[in-house]
C-alpha cells in the first residue's frame, strides 16, 4: 500500500496495538514514513507490557478486541498511570456501534475511527491530537 506521507512536524512515540499482523504493517509503515517512532504489540498484553515497561509514549493506538487485555482495558490502565493518563488514545477497531463508541470515550479515548480506515485521516488527526498537546 503506498500512500504518499508528508513527514510529521510533530515528531512522537507512538504504540500500536493490534492482534491483525496486516493492520500494524500498515500502520506502522504510515507512522515510520510519517518520522513517528514506533512501538508494536501484537495483543493486550504486550502492550500493556511496553506501557508498564517504562516506554515513554506520546500517542496510542489501541484495537479494542486483541487477545490479553481488550482496548478498553489497557485504556483504563494508562487512565490509571500517573505517567500515562494524559497520553492521547485513538481506538481503531472493527467494532462500530455506539455502545463501543461510547465505552471508549467515556473512558478517556480521545477519538474512537473504524475499520476500514483512511490512512492519510489518521495521520491527520493524530497530528491534530499531538498538536493539542
Amino acid at each position: 500500500m503506498a500512500v504518499d506521507v508528508p513527514p510529521s512536524p510533530i515528531p512522537g512515540r507512538i504504540l500500536v496495538a493490534d492482534d491483525e499482523p496486516h493492520i500494524r504493517r500498515v500502520l506502522t509503515t504510515l507512522l515510520h514514513n510519517a518520522q513517528f517512532q514506533v512501538w508494536e504489540a501484537r495483543d493486550g498484553t504486550e502492550a500493556l507490557d511496553i506501557l508498564g515497561g517504562g516506554q515513554p509514549v506520546d500517542l496510542a493506538i489501541l484495537d479494542l478486541m486483541m487477545p490479553g487485555a481488550t482496548g478498553l482495558e489497557i485504556l483504563a490502565f494508562m487512565r490509571g498511570q500517573s505517567r500515562h493518563e494524559r497520553t492521547p488514545v485513538i481506538i481503531l477497531t472493527a467494532k462500530g456501534q455506539d455502545t463501543d463508541r461510547q465505552a471508549a470515550l467515556t473512558g478517556g479515548a480521545d477519538d474512537f475511527l473504524t475499520k476500514p480506515f483512511s490512512p492519510k485521516k489518521l495521520l491527520l488527526r493524530i497530528q491534530e491530537i499531538l498538536a493539542e498537546r
